[in-house]
């Protein structure tokens, strides 16, 4: 704790401040700013359109028609996956979970956004220095009463916080962007795929009716390798649904030359492949659209299309309604994971457009998933840029 004080001593003042202050920041313990404790309710006791808002141990805020506290706070999961990681910043009535720490009562020298944007920024690296494993699980209250937290004056500590706020309002008003141009998405694959819009042929006329067909009749279907592989520091690319879910193909472990050989000569993955998550998380879809020299695990499906069916337009039909009630119904959800068989999504049913028309199809809702990509894109930059800021701005 005393190398931990130094530390603080030796930078008095951020790299980055507002005009006309000048004052060395001080120190104190979180602990000694405000008050520390913890609910009392349960996962079990929120309610489907409560009045109030309920903090639980990850990032969705639930309801609850109850209220603990009514003011400023702060919250933060006490275990769970959450820990170090989920933050909310409340001034109102709210109840919360009995493994949540809600910081309140802030002193009168304090502003309490201030502290919330220090010590959501600063806590999760705080909680794994302290933490006895590699993992961070849980949280001790000290973790949060011993903290020392550097301030300046309150008046800085508002601008400082007004300044985060205006950042905070231009990254949420990306997110509504985004969470509209989704919905906008969402409505007009039900409107394509379900036929209430239909495309013209070049000439002007309509498209040939569209026919009812098993995927089996348009694809082949294969799983990953059965056995969990031996990992190398580098190498080859080894695909699971993690990868899928988060379209990050990026971040994965690697398998050896001679293991990727072997898995290679029974299934090769392609561009225009698809992988699709079929343990676990049921009938999340990519398209490989890159050149692509890597394994998978069991937990995909890779599905090969024939010539009658356009990769990216089954790509894009997997995530529609009706294939997703084809794949629910057929997914064996007495088994932990859950998990649907190769088999049982070569009977899923498809309802097919001739080749042209799916082109047509496809590209339309391509060029939606490039503006939201553009919006992620931009939230990215957005939340890198603050992060950046707070990095200046805090000491």
């Amino acid at each position: 704790m005393t190398s931990q004080l130094q530390d603080f001593n030796k930078m008095k003042v951020p790299t980055l401040r507002f005009q006309k202050f000048e004052e060395d920041w001080k120190t104190e313990k979180l602990g000694n700013i405000c008050r520390i404790q913890t609910g009392d309710r349960n996962t079990e006791d929120r309610e489907i359109g409560g009045k109030y808002p309920f903090f639980v141990r990850s990032n969705t805020i639930e309801r609850i028609n109850s209220y603990s506290y009514d003011g400023e706070a702060i919250l933060t999961s006490g275990d769970g996956v959450g820990v170090g990681k989920n933050f909310h910043y409340i001034n109102g009535k709210f109840d919360y979970h009995q493994r949540v720490y809600c910081l309140n009562s802030f002193k009168q020298d304090y502003d309490g956004k201030f502290i919330y944007n220090v010590f959501s920024s600063r806590f999760y690296n705080r909680v794994k220095r302290l933490s006895a494993k590699n993992s961070v699980d849980s949280v001790r209250m000290e973790m949060i009463f011993d903290m020392q937290i550097a301030y300046p004056s309150l008046v800085e500590q508002h601008k400082i916080a007004s300044f985060l706020s205006s950042i905070d309002e231009w990254i949420e008003n990306l997110r509504i962007q985004l969470e509209s141009l989704e919905k906008y998405k969402k409505g007009m694959m039900q409107k394509l795929f379900s036929q209430e819009i239909r495309f013209k042929d070049e000439n002007g006329k309509d498209f040939p009716d569209w026919k009812t067909i098993e995927i089996k009749n348009l694809t082949k279907i294969y799983d990953g390798t059965h056995q969990t592989p031996h990992y190398v520091k580098e190498g080859i690319p080894f695909y699971s649904v993690e990868h899928v879910t988060s379209n990050d193909f990026t971040n994965t472990k690697y398998i050896s030359n001679e293991v990727f050989e072997r898995e290679n000569n029974r299934v090769m993955l392609e561009k225009g492949d698809i992988l699709m998550t079929r343990i676990g998380d049921i009938g999340t879809a990519r398209l490989i659209d890159w050149d692509v020299k890597a394994s998978f695990y069991v937990s995909l499906a890779l599905i090969k299309c024939n010539n009658l069916l356009n990769s990216q337009f089954l790509a894009q039909y997997i995530a529609s309604q009706d294939f997703q009630k084809e794949l629910w119904k057929r997914t064996i959800h007495v088994a932990f994971p859950k998990k649907i068989n190769l088999g049982e999504i070569g009977e899923c049913k498809i309802y097919l457009p001739a080749l042209k028309e799916q082109v047509k199809i496809t590209n339309f809702l391509s060029t939606i998933d490039s503006i939201i990509k553009l919006k992620k894109d931009s939230i990215s930059v957005a939340k890198l840029w603050k992060k950046g800021q707070i990095q200046k701005l805090f000491i």
